[in-house]
């Protein structure tokens, strides 16, 4: 080997050997923000100083803030994709047809001056000094004056002006509730920048991803509005309508206004509402973290009624997510009523109010479950939606299933259902496709919700159950605050199960491939499997013989290279490549499925059974 071959090889080896070794980082954003809200003219003011920590190795020459509330004007992103896409979300829209032949128009499209949603940046400087700065739709661009170096800090000063626009998704002012505030993503907030680059999309309502930061927010509105979201309330004492506690004395200044001022660590959002007619309820757990609800006073008796029987279930919740995953780890978290639907943010969520109970134990279910894979783990969710949405569908239908004593064997039997149904109307997308990305509403909720929630139920299949609840507690425990990737979870699955995985993730999320299986016995004792989808998978299979006895059989895949535990007969690994799976029984077969729990995926369940018939005796 020559001298020049062995520099080289040596320089390849330690460039790998850097690169495997590359420890996590993330940036840290700090926010200090004071705003005033005329509750009038739904427009506020507001000065934010945010403390920038650069912990990458990159030197960086511009910085970009998301102005999300630009996306509530005529020809935005999200106006254009509303009106392109060919089945638009109906909270979006107005239906100038028939029922039967519905004509969808944009709202947004429809939004006059004063009813839409503006981020202006007035002025920011970096470090004291002024620098260039110009808006782009969604997305603010700043001409750092001076780049920031790894390992250092840096300080912008921003002054701005938003409007709220009329709720029309997520945020906005008077619901069909009724609720005046619907505060979310609501500020300009500094975008992400990871391993990857910066994530600069457009804001088209679908999926976030954010920056760790402690937020300090002063915010000032008049005296009558109650106020609930992220972070914790500094000056209860001042401020009152229910956040004081019972041994402080009320002090609030005089005037009409009250200013209310949170503090928020470690989170990568902060959201708000407000309504002048909030009841305010709190549970503090035996825990220690405070539970808030804020819901009008002036709703139907029923609903009232509902809202106050959800504190205990919210807490069964919370311990069953402690119990599952990990603990939570912020001081309180608040349910409220805003926003059209169900929406996560940091220690808080939005939810509609007019519901049933089981409705609105399901959907804080759902919502607070994405406290541990959003806002703890914060993977990528633009990106892979599925593994958030996916992951808080799968452990919110055990715990709504546990919480409310339902008593179903498979609480996700719904996800399947989902998924074999978008399979039936032919427009799935791999879960691969970003979340901007997928040309049907449809297919991103049953993808992502459904097919997401149905990777971690079937992954329990592949690996077993109680490696399945092992891998998110270890996923949780070695990923918290760390912005994890689809392969950081694979790990945590097969350092757990001692199974590879890379054949499951790929057909699953990378793929539309499909997975069905199909038996058949010949001359009474021999057993016939066949692989008729792409998907090779393990098999549980449930023989019963003639005599009238039973026997549970196990079959792993080849490329498995491991087993999950099991009481089944295990039979020889099946090689991947192999389309055809044959085994000859001691005993005369009477009766065979596959699958027998339901816990796989399979397109065609009607050839998953045989049976003896009396022309086959």
């Amino acid at each position: 080997m020559n001298t020049f071959l062995k520099f080289f090889l040596v320089l390849v080896l330690s460039q790998l050997s850097t690169a495997q070794n590359t420890p996590y980082w993330q940036q840290q954003a700090d926010y200090v923000m004071e705003v005033d809200m005329d509750v009038h003219t739904f427009q506020y003011r507001g000065t934010q100083k945010l403390t920038y920590t650069n912990n990458s190795p990159d030197t960086l020459e511009q910085v970009y803030y998301h102005l999300y509330f630009n996306a509530f004007q005529p020809n935005s992103a999200m106006d254009i994709r509303l009106q392109q896409i060919k089945d638009p979300d109906l909270r979006m829209v107005d239906n100038t047809g028939t029922d039967e032949a519905p004509v969808y128009q944009s709202r947004i499209a429809r939004l006059q001056p004063e009813q839409q949603g503006f981020l202006k940046v007035l002025s920011l400087k970096q470090d004291g000094v002024s620098v260039r700065h110009h808006t782009e739709g969604t997305l603010l661009v700043v001409h750092l004056h001076r780049p920031i170096s790894p390992d250092k800090k840096t300080v912008f000063e921003m002054d701005f002006l938003g409007q709220v626009p009329e709720q029309i998704r997520r945020s906005g002012r008077n619901n069909k509730e009724g609720v005046a505030l619907s505060m979310t993503q609501w500020y300009p907030k500094l975008a992400a920048y990871d391993f990857e680059g910066w994530h600069t999309e457009p804001y088209i309502a679908r999926e976030f991803y954010g920056v760790w930061g402690r937020y300090d927010v002063t915010l000032r509105l008049d005296k009558n509005y109650v106020v609930g979201g992220t972070g914790s309330l500094q000056n209860p004492q001042e401020v009152g309508h229910g956040y004081q506690s019972k041994n402080q004395k009320l002090s609030r200044p005089k005037g009409n206004r009250l200013t209310w001022h949170f503090i928020a660590p470690k989170v990568h959002d902060f959201a708000w509402a407000a309504d002048p007619e909030f009841q305010h309820d709190v549970l503090e757990t035996e825990t220690g973290t405070k539970l808030h609800f804020l819901y009008k006073k002036n709703l139907p008796q029923k609903y009232r009624a509902h809202w106050k029987a959800l504190p205990s279930k919210t807490e069964a919740l919370m311990n069953y997510y402690n119990t599952q995953i990990g603990q939570y780890p912020y001081p309180q978290y608040s349910v409220i009523q805003g926003g059209d639907g169900g929406m996560e943010y940091g220690m808080c969520t939005l939810i509609t109010a007019a519901r049933s109970f089981e409705s609105l134990v399901g959907v804080v279910a759902h919502e607070l479950a994405h406290s541990w894979f959003q806002f703890v783990l914060a993977n990528n969710e633009s990106k892979y939606p599925w593994m958030d949405e996916g992951f808080a569908t799968y452990i919110s239908n055990l715990a709504h299933n546990h919480v409310s004593q339902q008593g179903k064997s498979n609480p996700n039997a719904g996800a399947y259902s989902s998924y074999l149904k978008l399979r039936e109307v032919g427009v799935e997308e791999p879960l691969s496709t970003h979340s901007d990305a997928y040309r049907y509403n449809y297919a991103y909720g049953a993808g992502v919700y459904g097919k997401g929630a149905v990777f971690l139920a079937q992954l329990g299949y592949v690996i077993g159950t109680k490696n399945l609840e092992k891998t998110l507690q270890k996923y949780y425990q070695d990923f918290q605050f760390k912005h994890p990737t689809p392969n950081d979870f694979k790990r945590s699955a097969e350092k757990t199960s001692g199974i590879f995985l890379d054949w499951y993730f790929y057909h699953w999320l990378q793929t539309t491939h499909a997975i069905d299986y199909k038996v058949t016995v010949e001359k009474d004792r021999v057993l016939v499997l066949e692989q008729i989808g792409d998907v090779p998978m393990p098999l549980d299979v449930l023989v019963t013989y003639s005599d009238g006895r039973t026997e549970d059989i196990y079959i792993p895949l080849a490329c498995m290279r491991g087993e999950k535990p099991t009481k089944a007969t295990k039979h020889p690994d099946w090689p991947e490549t192999a389309r055809r799976y044959r085994l000859v029984m001691k005993k005369e077969i009477a009766s065979v499925i596959i699958d027998p729990f339901q816990r796989m995926a399979d397109v065609n369940r009607s050839d998953n059974e045989w049976q003896k018939t009396l022309r086959q005796e």
